[in-house]
């Protein structure tokens, strides 16, 4: 029998490098750890590990010279570890046993629903703001994919042993409202045969709009008509954004994305919040007056210029009621604020960092990350959007294109960084060449493996029938390999903020099972080899159903 080691064998491996540098007489730098994950490329070993890389800055030694001590000085059990090597600059790459890779399916089959979760998040609280997107229209592909980033996330922040939440901010206040409000009473009063207003140059003309007018009870709109200006704006407004938030959230649930909270700017201005960041800000001497304007000394925390928080006409910036809210959120007791933000934002990092940093919070627990552009195309050709001349595609016309599955698949496939360019006709091919069909029906032909075996009246086989000298098969293998780095791959995601991982992982494993599948039948005449292969398929399924679930994807057992 394989020496049992508690999972995840990251654990293990560290455990043992540790051993290795202290009999070396090696130590690491202060605040390092030993870090282990599962290398990019498969040819560079099950596990690796850029230790000696880290210690050959304190050891003044050549990376790889500090790597061949190490491997001298490490122990390791041969029927966990059957290979450690060094590579490239200094890298030690590690190959686990065949007995090891048996023995993990039999772990993937004693606890299947929570195959890949870890510990390593140490229940850190986390909030992740996400979407977030002007309640003055639907939803578009772009806040779509934010959906897709944001909700995987907190999925695999959750896996991965961190307290995670979702939370949606609604800028319900300030002139993109008023605007909004404009838009609305001037459809609103063409609709009853009034002399309209033009809409303003920057309201919104898209359908929609129309729709929301149509919508209000005629001897409401008629009373608003008699206030000021203003009210109007303000009477019309709050009338579109109810409307328009009750309809992103029921596009948001059925695209599943999870909002724990649905916060609104205006909570922030009517519950004295940002009058409180501003009276803060002064009370700290971190702010000054320059015509007739109220500015906070960002540049005093790293900010390229000061920032103004009040106008001259007394009217709070967003940017302070962004700082009241990020202090809200500290002030709830979340350990780390995560915000998934576009890519225009980028200035908007370093100024929030300093008026969190001003607050008395700590900047290094603010993250951002951008996501960027998404491009439709359509027979090759790319699909106009433009939210305010009312030409885009609404995320609830996506989803009736190409369903949620691949929806959300297609869209977590790059890294959010990179922009992304999403092809219509591939998301609803029923064919390999669909990332998500093929991942998919990996899981289907599963579910069909299984199903034929019972119909064949194939005994259900045993854990203890997963024996390594019946799955050493080089395709088996890999398999093996494959399903037993998910657990390190999850970790790693939710370490980096990267959802992606996971469809590159899913992707690469329904080529290793066809590759198994066909090579090699599961249900054949030896019995001992049937029950191995079974059990194998088994725990391959477990990995595709958690997989595609911390993704937000269905795992179908027919297609």
């Amino acid at each position: 029998m394989p020496t049992e080691k508690p999972w995840p064998i990251e654990a293990y491996l560290a455990e043992r490098l540790e051993g290795a540098i202290t009999r070396a007489g090696l130590s690491m730098p202060d605040g390092a750890r030993v870090e282990v994950e599962v290398p990019r490329e498969p040819e560079h070993g099950d596990w690796a590990t850029p230790v000696a890389l880290t210690l050959a800055k304190t050891a003044r030694r050549p990376p790889r010279e500090v790597a061949k001590s190490l491997l001298e000085s490490l122990e390791v059990e041969a029927d966990v570890v059957s290979a450690a090597e060094i590579a490239g600059a200094g890298f030690i790459n590690f190959r686990l046993a065949p007995a090891w890779l048996a023995a993990n399916v039999r772990r993937i089959l004693s606890a299947p629903t929570t195959y890949g979760s870890s510990p390593v998040g140490r229940g850190e609280k986390i909030l992740i703001e996400y979407v977030s997107a002007n309640p003055t229209g639907p939803l578009n592909v772009v806040n779509a994919r934010a959906a897709s980033i944001g909700d995987a996330l907190i999925r695999i922040l959750n896996a991965a042993g961190f307290e995670a939440r979702g939370e949606f901010y609604a800028n319900d206040w300030g002139l993109q409202a008023e605007l909004f409000g404009a838009s609305i009473r001037t459809r609103f009063a063409e609709r009853i045969g009034l002399k309209a207003p033009a809409i303003p140059d920057e309201g919104y003309a898209g359908a929609y709009v129309i729709e929301i007018a149509d919508a209000i009870p005629e001897s409401e709109g008629r009373e608003w008509l008699k206030l000021p200006e203003r009210e109007q704006r303000l009477r019309f407004a709050a009338w579109g954004i109810d409307r328009m938030l009750d309809r992103q959230e029921r596009d948001l649930t059925r695209f599943g994305a999870r909002i724990d909270r649905w916060f609104r700017e205006s909570e922030l201005h009517r519950g004295g919040a940002v009058e409180k960041a501003r009276a803060r800000l002064v009370e700290l001497g971190l702010t000054e007056e320059r015509d007739g304007a109220l500015w906070f000394r960002s540049t005093a925390f790293g900010d390229q210029e000061d920032r103004v928080i009040v106008r001259a006409n007394g009217e709070p910036t967003y940017f302070l009621a962004d700082a009241a809210y990020h202090h809200d959120k500290f002030a709830r007791g979340f350990d780390r604020l995560i915000d998934l933000l576009g890519p225009d934002h980028h200035g908007h990092i370093q100024r929030m960092q300093g008026v969190i940093e001003a607050l008395r919070w700590p900047r290094d627990r603010f993250e951002v990350v951008l996501i960027q552009w998404v491009r439709l195309l359509r027979g090759g050709e790319p699909v106009k959007m433009s939210k305010r001349g009312g030409e885009f595609i609404a995320l609830e016309e996506l989803l009736d294109e190409v369903g949620v599955d691949a929806a959300r698949f297609f869209f977590l496939m790059r890294r959010a960084e990179s922009p992304l360019d999403f092809d219509l006709e591939l998301a609803v091919k029923r064919s390999e060449d669909n990332p998500v069909y093929y991942v998919q029906y990996a899981h289907a032909r599963i579910a069909h493996v299984l199903d034929y075996a019972r119909q064949q009246g194939v005994p259900e086989p045993g854990l203890d029938a997963a024996r390594p000298d019946l799955l050493g098969e080089p395709e088996t293998l890999v398999l093996l390999r494959g399903i037993a780095g998910f657990p390190s791959l999850v970790a790693a995601a939710a370490k980096h903020r990267e959802p992606h991982r996971i469809p590159m992982y899913l992707k690469e494993l329904a080529a290793k099972f066809h590759s198994f599948y066909h090579h090699h039948r599961v249900v054949g005449p030896d019995a001992d080899v049937t029950a191995a292969r079974l059990l194998l398929t088994r725990a391959t399924g477990v990995v595709f159903h958690r997989g595609l679930d911390l993704l937000g994807v269905s795992a179908p057992e027919s297609m």
